[in-house]
């Protein structure tokens, strides 16, 4: 029986999310502790990583990984998808930059407000500040209860004005330059690292565009209460921390962002080649 296009990029994306999620979840989790830091002086990346494997061992540094794999799984899954659709029937075989662009950033608000709650709570288990011993769905319901609807949709805003602009500007610089290499480069075997690369290049860009969201949604996420406007939470960050608190946890969030972007697309790229899907 021959398996749909749609199903098999959905396939191709959440094998790529399942790879790029275990292998960089310390990254996330050392990014979160950084940004809800209550110092004024931020602790560095090594620093945090040092104290999360003296309290918790190793193990501790992939604390929430089950919640980041019921979000980035799916959440890739659903992104890879949408983008095969968009490309598939309204794309060109060669996209520019802007249409490139528009496909990135439809792909993740779509995939985004799907994935909503699992990020909320991805973020509290990375925290630190939470503690749900029950599992990812008692936790769903005990947040539902406590705080109510709002608190699972809390960040929507700021998730969606980091994450839109960053798969926008991301496909944008990936397309650019995987276009160059593929205009350059005759030997097959030569390009999967290239375009690793050219991966490694686009999310650092995007990445340090998009940081200052990243920082108000974790504040969002983490105290829905305190925190439930953007605005306010914006100004909360200029005061405490002045301009360079919207830096707060750059370093690992780079890291993470370009590495995991750069392995989900290598990876989906090479599937997407065996299911005959369209690059």
């Amino acid at each position: 029986m021959e398996v749909s296009p749609i199903l098999k990029s959905f396939l191709a994306g959440t094998f790529s999310g399942s790879c790029s999620t275990l292998l960089l979840q310390p990254l996330d989790l050392v990014k979160t502790r950084i940004q809800t830091s209550v110092t004024f002086n931020t602790p560095g990346m090594v620093t945090v990583a040092l104290g999360v494997v003296r309290q918790d061992k190793l193990l501790g540094l992939w604390k929430g990984l089950m919640p980041s794999f019921s979000r980035a799984v799916p959440g890739i899954g659903f992104y890879f998808t949408s983008v095969h659709y968009l490309r598939s029937n309204y794309g060109s075989d060669k996209p520019s930059l802007a249409e490139s662009a528009v496909t990135g950033m439809c792909a993740r608000a779509m995939s985004g407000i799907m994935v909503i709650p699992f990020t909320v709570l991805k973020t509290r288990y990375e925290s630190g500040l939470f503690s749900y011993h029950n599992g990812l769905a008692n936790a769903l319901v005990l947040t539902y209860r406590t705080e109510g609807c709002r608190a699972l949709i809390s960040g929507l805003s700021p998730t969606l004005m980091r994450d839109v602009p960053f798969s926008g500007l991301y496909l944008m610089f990936y397309t650019y330059f995987k276009q160059i290499v593929n205009d350059n480069i005759t030997d097959e075997s030569r390009r999967p690292a290239l375009h690793f690369i050219c991966g490694l290049k686009a999310g650092m860009l995007a990445s340090l565009i998009t940081q200052p969201a990243d920082v108000v949604k974790t504040l969002m996420q983490t105290d829905a209460k305190k925190h439930a406007k953007v605005f306010e939470t914006v100004s909360y960050v200029f005061e405490k921390y002045g301009a360079h608190g919207f830096l707060r946890g750059v370093v690992p969030r780079t890291l993470r962002r370009s590495l995991m972007a750069a392995l989900a697309w290598t990876v989906y790229d090479g599937v997407s080649r065996r299911f005959g899907l369209k690059g």
